[in-house]
């Protein structure tokens, strides 16, 4: 088990995402702090991820003018792994740019790129749809791509063990009042630095998560559901090429 990588350059305190319902959510008020029960089920929140295996997600990130770059797949946390259509959609008539990703803690597979396979198959690896190549985290004050870093977001709502509960009462978190996702009534609260997550009512798993990253200039939303194991094989040796091995290809597909 890796330990979380915080993606210091990007201002992220991912250890500190944490939610629940609340009890007696009718007679309080927004921006009321976290009381000691709410902090009890914030400690475990990232534990629970983990104790039940993995989630569907959709990641959004609007950055630029009009465009969003949306992730939607699957990930298992207990081992890291995850799988999703990554797809750009464009304001300004272009056609979205869709790509297939496969993922770990460590590395990136990328493919379904209009054109690779051929590319590919002329540098003499017929058979080849995906260049692997490693997530680049942003480690000393590097800044990582856009994709890598929502990957990195993503792996790091998981814990092998829960928070210690006294971590979270008088820290400044607060309670925001309930909002309906995607039809699942959940508590809002409000972490430090304009992130938010949101808790489902029932159950206490983990809803959404949003984040700025770039200095605030970008939001993430991070949306999780039918929260259980997952089994996510990856992509066959066969089909893989290293975009080490091949530097032209991989800068011409932007990857």
């Amino acid at each position: 088990m890796r330990p979380r990588v915080l993606l210091p350059a990007l201002g992220l305190v991912i250890a500190l995402v944490t939610g629940c319902s609340a009890g007696s959510d009718a007679e309080r008020t927004p921006g009321d702090p976290v009381t000691q029960q709410d902090a009890d089920a914030l400690a475990g929140l990232l534990h629970r991820n983990f104790t039940r295996g993995g989630a569907d997600f959709v990641v959004t990130a609007p950055y630029g003018e009009d465009t969003v770059l949306t992730l939607t797949g699957e990930v298992d946390f207990r081992h890291e792994t995850g799988r999703a259509q990554a797809v750009t959609s464009f304001g300004d008539g272009r056609a979205d740019d869709t790509r297939a990703l496969f993922f770990t803690a460590e590395d990136v597979w990328i493919g379904n790129v209009p054109g690779l396979a051929e590319a590919l198959a002329a540098a003499g690896l017929p058979g080849a749809t995906y260049l692997h190549r490693p997530l680049t985290a942003g480690d000393e004050g590097a800044t990582p791509p856009l994709v890598d870093a929502l990957l990195e977001v993503l792996l790091n709502l998981s814990a092998p063990t829960a928070d210690d509960p006294r971590s979270f009462v008088g820290a400044g978190y607060t309670w925001e009042g309930q909002r309906s996702i995607d039809s699942r009534l959940t508590s809002l609260f409000g972490l430090k630095d304009g992130r938010t997550v949101a808790v489902a009512a029932s159950d206490d798993l983990l809803t959404q998560f949003v984040t700025p990253l770039a200095g605030g200039e970008v939001d993430i939303t991070v949306t999780l559901s039918d929260h259980g194991s997952r089994t996510l094989p990856g992509p066959a040796q066969a089909e893989t090429a290293e975009a080490a091995d091949h530097p032209d290809i991989a800068a011409t597909f932007g990857i």
